[in-house]
Formats: C-alpha cells, structure tokens, sequence
C-alpha cells in the first residue's frame, strides 16, 4: 500500500495557507485545521520530531523564537524552560544594543538563576541583536551568562537548531530571511569570537532525514488509526525549495534505499542459517515514539517540487537555476554538503493542486 495524499478541496486550501504563512505556527495551525479536514496531529512542524528526543526534556534549556515559544516546548515535552526574555529580565545589562531599551547602570542585587544545560533553537526571533547576544553568552560561559567567561569551554553545551531554511517566499516580490539566516549569523559570530565553530547536537526540519522519519511514524500511525494492515512502501514529499524540501525528500530515499538494501542482506542471512523471519507489523501502540527512532516500512521517497515559492522556473530569476544545481550557490545549511543529486525533484509540477493530481496518477488512485 502507498501512502496517498487524499486532500478535499478545502482541505487543500487549508494546507496552501499552513506552507505560505509564517505567523506564529501553532495559531496558524489552529486556525487553518478547526476550517477544513485535517486534524492537528496530521500535521508536522519543524519542532515536532524533537518529541523523540526525550534525553533534553529533563534538561534546563533556553529557548529562541518567537510566538508562544513557552507553550509550544511545554507540548513538545520539556519541562525546564528559560525564554530569551526570562533571561534579559534576569540580568537586564548583558542587552545594550538598542540604545531605546538600555536599562539603567545601577547595582543590581544577585540573581539566582539555573545553569542552562541546552540551547534550542525553534524559529527566527524577533529583536535578533538580543537573541544572537544572550546566545553567545551563554555558549561562552557554560550556561551561566552571570558569570565573567573564563578559559573558553569546547565543544560548549547542545545547541539544537530547527528549521535551517535560509529563505521563504511571502507576499513580498522577492524571498525572505527565514531561521537559517539567523543561525548563519550566529555561527558566524561565534566563529568570529573564538576560531572555532558552533556544534550542532541536532539539527531538526528540512532537510534533516529525522524529519523524514517522523513524518512516516505518523503516517503509519494515521494508517493504524484508519484500520489499514498492509504496510506503507511508497511516501510523497511535496515542496517549494530544491535545497531543503527536496533534497531532505531524495536524502531520505537514499536513507530508505540503503536500509533496505541492509534489511535484505540481514534477511538473507537468516535464511540462510535457517531461521524463520516475521514481517514488519503496522499494528503499533498509539505512542508510535518510544524509542528516538523507530523502525518504518517505507521504501522510497518521491520528490515533488512546485513552482509557487522558493523555486522559480524563470530564467530571469536573480540565482540562476543553473548556479544552484552546481553548487555555485549553495542555500543548504553548512551542515549539509552540496549534492546536485540530492536537490533534483523526481516531478515538477505548477502547485499543489497539480501535485496531488500527479500522485492520484501515478497509483491510479480515483478520489470519492
């Protein structure tokens, strides 16, 4: 069985919405959801893979981004939380940036605050000079920015980024900074500070294949909820941005191909000492995470690209298709090598209406 995207017309403006609009995530979520037919545990935020990683929920982590951020990493599971903000107030005359909010040069009494084990990174802040310095202050510092940096800690404390995107497409009449403009300049910053450079413990979102993996956890949790045995084998990923979207999608096939390609040999090797091997079972507990990786069914990730955002098929376009597909310019993230294989779709499509037609054709699936 392959995983079909059976979409309602209101269902498909609901989802067009949820890809253009970057307001804050989960009022967006909201709003698009409680109008059409799709239930909020359909959908997938950057954030939400880091509900696997339960290792950082005990931890005492400062958070970056803006919207409900506190809300938003209580649902994911962390229960320790300092926001930028928390911090700033705590000692208010590490922000002497903007001259508008520089707080007054006097004495103040000694602040008992937590030492911060973790840094997570959730989406682009508002007031980044204040963001970008409490930052470095505390990587510097071991988690306690009270105190004066000594000998320089590395590598420092986790630092786990979401959403590298480094650019998204709006109403404006060209791209706009997304997360991964900011976290350039961040590592750029720190890299500047100390010769060295930031470390990532995790990196979540396109094009990271976790995100991938999570995304098929629930869609196999879907398919259970819906009564459906037979195991999932095909996944379409549909996207604007050949270098996160789509290379994410092709990474993830590689990923699929090769694990297949394992599952085969060690299958194989079973048989051949005469052991009796059991088929991978669709039927999981509702909790599908327990574990930070568990075992899928899928066999390959097609990519799907449209051409109503980031990617433009104009030759008039200011980075040449050409210039990104040799990796003349490269809008990855540091992280991620260039790989012209990587960032080419398997279809290319005018949106999303057209991207869902293209599917329903190719598993000659009719829609009731």
């Amino acid at each position: 069985m392959n995983a079909l995207l059976s979409l309602s017309r209101v269902a498909r403006t609901a989802l067009r919405r949820l890809t253009k609009d970057r307001a804050p995530a989960n009022r967006r979520l909201a709003a698009s959801t409680a109008e059409s037919q799709i239930s909020q545990d359909q959908v997938l935020m950057s954030h939400s893979p880091l509900r696997m990683f339960k290792r950082y929920h005990d931890k005492c982590v400062l958070v970056s981004g803006q919207g409900p951020i506190m809300e938003i990493a209580k649902s994911i599971g962390f229960t320790k939380i300092i926001t930028i903000e928390m911090l700033r107030d705590a000692f208010p005359l590490l922000d002497m940036m903007d001259h508008n909010r520089k707080p007054a040069l006097s004495p103040s009494p000694p602040v008992k605050f937590p030492n911060i084990e973790a840094i997570i990174l959730f989406c682009e802040p508002i007031q980044w000079e204040t963001h970008l310095q409490l930052i470095i202050d505390v990587l510097l510092t071991a988690g306690n920015p009270d105190s004066i940096p000594q000998q320089l800690q590395y590598p420092h404390i986790p630092v786990v980024a979401c959403n590298t995107d480094l650019l998204w497409v709006a109403e404006g009449k060209s791209p706009r900074f997304g997360h991964g403009i900011f976290v350039l300049c961040l590592e750029n910053i720190y890299k500047k500070i100390t010769g060295k450079d930031l470390k990532y413990e995790l990196l979540v979102g396109k094009p990271n294949e976790i995100t991938y993996h999570y995304a098929e956890c629930l869609i196999r949790a879907q398919a259970a909820g819906r009564g459906w045995r037979k195991p999932i084998h095909t996944l379409y990923a549909i996207g604007d941005n050949p270098m996160t979207d789509i290379y994410g999608a092709n990474l993830y096939n590689r990923y699929l191909e090769q694990e297949s390609s394992r599952k085969g040999l060690r299958l194989q090797a079973k048989v051949a000492a005469g052991k009796q091997t059991a088929a991978v079972s669709q039927e999981e507990d509702p909790d599908i995470i327990a574990s930070e990786l568990t075992p899928g069914s899928a066999t390959c990730c097609k990519s799907v690209l449209v051409c109503t955002g980031v990617y433009s098929p104009s030759k008039r376009a200011l980075v040449s298709q050409e210039e990104l597909r040799t990796g003349t310019v490269f809008h990855g993230h540091r992280d991620f090598r260039f790989d012209a294989d990587l960032s080419d779709p398997d279809y290319i499509v005018p949106d999303i209406d057209a991207a869902v037609e293209l599917i329903y054709d190719l598993e000659r699936y009719l829609p009731k």
